[in-house]
């Protein structure tokens, strides 16, 4: 494996908005001010979509209220352009993340929206992110397979790519295995072609993994020319509208713990990390 400058976008976001107990605005934000000083490239902090259908991030402008001055980037998940407008009010928030997923069947379940709608969707959110200057990120879910019986391939991936980035000005394209079905071969595969194809856009590798699957996929995404991870510590979260039992995010220790021993190169203060790791556990080991 090369030596590679990681790109870490650490994802309490992700870890939190499946808890159904309350927690509580003060409590978000403490955690979230020590993620702050840990040196991560992103923090995705908090969303900004319907608290019917995630009531754990209703208080996310409360929250960035309470958010100190780092020099991290935020960014904010939304799920129609209603959201975009509300989170481009914020001059903190740098990033807004929108879900598309290259399976209707889950774009259905997560926006409740076809792919039809979820494009108009998405050209009212990129233009809101033009006018307030704001990055667009774009999560592909079911980026690495299908449970749902729609077609999947890699060039169909691929397709989506070159369609969504010829339409709109993305910043970032995070392929995102929202169900862990991720095969490192798979994995490789898939950014090989994509960082072949595309070498000036910019991916990144959002999993939802399996509890010892950790490592090979990690060594796959970089084999395959990318070095951007998504991560939560402790590998808690996943997505509420994929499945009952969630599949839990890459643990960011299980990334340090590789990166350290591949000798690849990172920002992350390990003082400032293991503060934060302590306060995490006042909120998900319950």
């Amino acid at each position: 494996m090369k030596a590679a400058q990681l790109q870490i976008t650490e994802c309490p976001r992700d870890a939190m908005q499946g808890i159904k107990d309350w927690i509580p605005t003060e409590q978000k934000a403490r955690y979230l001010n020590a993620l702050l000083q840990c040196g991560f490239d992103v923090l995705d902090f908090g969303s900004f979509v319907s608290p019917k259908a995630i009531p754990q991030m209703q208080d996310t402008a409360a929250v960035l209220d309470l958010l100190a001055e780092s020099s991290t980037k935020l960014l904010a998940i939304i799920a129609n352009s209603r959201g975009a407008s509300a989170a481009a009010q914020h001059e903190r928030i740098s990033i807004l993340g929108y879900p598309f997923s290259i399976s209707e069947t889950f774009q259905l379940r997560n926006t409740n929206s076809n792919l039809d709608q979820a494009l108009f969707q998405l050209a009212e959110i990129d233009t809101v992110c033009s006018q307030q200057k704001k990055d667009l990120r774009i999560y592909l879910s079911m980026g690495f397979g299908n449970p749902y019986g729609d077609t999947w391939s890699t060039d169909l991936v691929a397709q989506w790519v070159e369609k969504l980035n010829q339409r709109f000005d993305i910043s970032e394209f995070a392929l995102s295995d929202t169900i862990g079905c991720a095969t490192p071969q798979t994995t490789q595969t898939l950014f090989n072609t994509l960082t072949t194809q595309y070498p000036d856009l910019r991916f990144a590798a959002h999993l939802h993994v399996v509890r010892g699957k950790e490592q090979a996929l990690i060594e796959a995404v970089i084999a395959g020319g990318c070095q951007h991870f998504d991560t939560a510590i402790g590998g808690f979260g996943g997505c509420p509208m994929a499945k009952d039992e969630l599949t839990g995010n890459l643990a960011t220790e299980a990334l340090l713990h590789l990166a350290q021993a591949a000798k690849l190169h990172h920002a992350i203060d390990s003082n400032a990390f293991e503060a934060a790791r302590q306060i995490s556990t006042s909120i998900f080991n319950k």
